[in-house]
């Protein structure tokens, strides 16, 4: 029997058993037992990470946004958020349809049509949540996007080093990891903390 063939049998082998594999950009695990009545209530969104070219060009201008979670009438949730934009409170809401397991969910938005898949890595409930955003269709290249939700505009130090970690371990670079700033005092973007 030949052997030149040997070795790639045994990489082969090896890459099918996992040994080999190295964790994808879109390799996100999801939280645990995920309780959806707990997730409910007022976000902020603290932090972003993203391989997108115009996130990139933009993470320099782009603030706090304050995010109400509520179950929709037939499922799913109403995720209606409050951003800044051009000194003018704005307000969209998304329905996030379940899309898998509990925690797992996904959007399309009208604005790139494009459909994205949304899933819930990490929770406490009452202080943080990482989510994990993935693009799954639409005009241009796919983009993945890494959230820190905090109940509060200031996350402590220890979530924010929880993110960092997080985002890393996706795949992201620190170039394309950001803290965002706090709005300020419109009344539309405060209530809390």
């Amino acid at each position: 029997m030949a052997t030149p063939n040997r070795p790639w049998m045994g990489l082969l082998l090896l890459g099918v058993l996992g040994v080999l594999q190295t964790p994808a950009l879109t390799e996100a695990a999801l939280q645990p037992n995920f309780e959806e009545s707990k997730f409910l209530g007022r976000w902020f969104t603290s932090g972003l990470a993203s391989n997108s070219s115009w996130f990139l060009e933009k993470k320099k201008v782009l603030s706090m946004c304050k995010s109400e979670v509520a179950p929709a009438a037939d499922g799913g949730l109403n995720v209606t958020s409050t951003f800044l934009r051009k000194d003018q409170c704005e307000t969209r809401t998304l329905l996030l349809r379940p899309a898998g397991p509990p925690g797992c969910y996904s959007y399309t938005s009208p604005h790139w049509s494009s459909t994205h898949e949304v899933s819930v890595a990490e929770t406490d409930y009452e202080t943080y949540a990482l989510l994990y955003t993935e693009s799954v269709r639409g005009p241009g290249p796919d983009s993945l996007m890494a959230t820190l939700y905090s109940r509060t505009q200031t996350p402590r130090a220890e979530v924010k080093e929880k993110f960092t970690t997080f985002a890393r371990n996706l795949g992201f670079t620190e170039e394309g990891i950001v803290f965002l700033p706090k709005t300020g005092e419109h009344a539309n973007l405060t209530g809390g903390d």
